[in-house]
């Protein structure tokens, strides 16, 4: 993979962690299967929407691991049985991970499977307000 050029300046220390979520994001960008959708909630709120058809709720796995969003799935005997005969075999029948880089605060409300589609919904609370007193001393 290509190293960021911007992020090996002797000016830019600690930042390493930014690399390492670039290079995640361009690693997620060049997988193409399955296809997905990133549609806008409002309010914070995203959805993912994968299309996985043929694939059951047990065949699917969403786990979530320091902002690192995957999505597997995992067919057992996905080939076809030795007495299916395909003319044309289109549908995919392979297994898959697809992952994403969420932002901080960024979580996964929900995962509902239906017709063949896998909608991920993600939300963005708004951070507990927290007020601070600073105690003020005195010279003397």
């Amino acid at each position: 993979m290509n190293r960021n050029v911007i992020f090996d300046s002797p000016f830019l220390l600690g930042f390493e962690h930014t690399r390492t979520l670039i290079e995640r994001a361009a690693k997620a960008a060049a997988e193409s299967y399955p296809p997905y959708n990133v549609e806008d909630r409002g309010d914070g709120g995203l959805r993912i929407t994968l299309a996985v058809a043929g694939f059951s709720p047990d065949q699917l796995q969403v786990t979530v691991e320091d902002r690192h969003l995957v999505i597997a799935g995992k067919r057992e005997g996905a080939a076809g049985k030795a007495e299916d005969a395909y003319l044309h075999r289109g549908i995919a029948a392979r297994g898959f991970i697809r992952s994403f880089v969420l932002a901080d605060g960024m979580q996964v409300d929900a995962a509902l499977l239906e017709h063949g589609l896998l909608h991920i919904d993600l939300a963005r609370p708004e951070p507990a307000k927290r007020v601070l007193t600073i105690p003020i001393r005195t010279s003397v």
